[in-house]
């Protein structure tokens, strides 16, 4: 029972994890380019509106849902560690939680807030502007890629 449970659980994860990679890796891919390509102040504009609109009950449940998940998984794989799949388990359950949720809560969170805070048509927002771009663009490449890392794992334990 508890093996069946795991292996959809896993199931999910994998599910979790690719839904949210393909959110990051659009937003590396052409969203951020995309918005640098405006003016400061529209960019400001543009993201300051995706990021309040990104905090859905759907995309939440995504990302930290599957986190979630991934802590029961870690706790599965730790009990189970004999079985086939469980370091796979393990390390997919882990670079998810610590690239996606860790990696969003301390770099790209603070990011959006000081975005919020700043005044879009100042001098200082087109500073701050330059700043976000490249260091929110780097944190979202690692959680693309931990994203797509961590749903390889669950395939390969699955």
């Amino acid at each position: 029972m508890i093996m069946k449970l795991l292996t959809t659980l896993t199931f999910v994860a994998a599910l979790g994890s690719g839904v949210v990679a393909g959110v990051f890796f659009a937003f590396s891919s052409f969203v951020m380019p995309g918005l640098a390509r405006m003016p400061a102040a529209g960019g400001i504009a543009a993201m300051n509106s995706i990021n309040v609109t990104a905090v859905t009950p759907m995309f939440m449940t995504a990302l930290f849902g599957t986190g979630l998940i991934c802590l029961v998984l870690v706790v599965g794989a730790i009990l189970g560690w004999n079985q086939p799949g469980s370091f796979w388990l393990l390390a997919g359950a882990l670079i998810y939680l610590v690239g996606n949720l860790i990696v969003t809560m301390i770099f790209n969170v603070p990011l959006n807030n000081a975005l919020a805070a700043v005044d879009p048509a100042s001098t200082n927002g087109a500073v701050v502007w330059t700043t976000y771009l490249r260091d929110w663009v780097m944190w979202n490449h690692v959680r693309t890629i931990t994203a797509i890392v961590a749903l390889g794992c669950f395939i390969v334990a699955w």
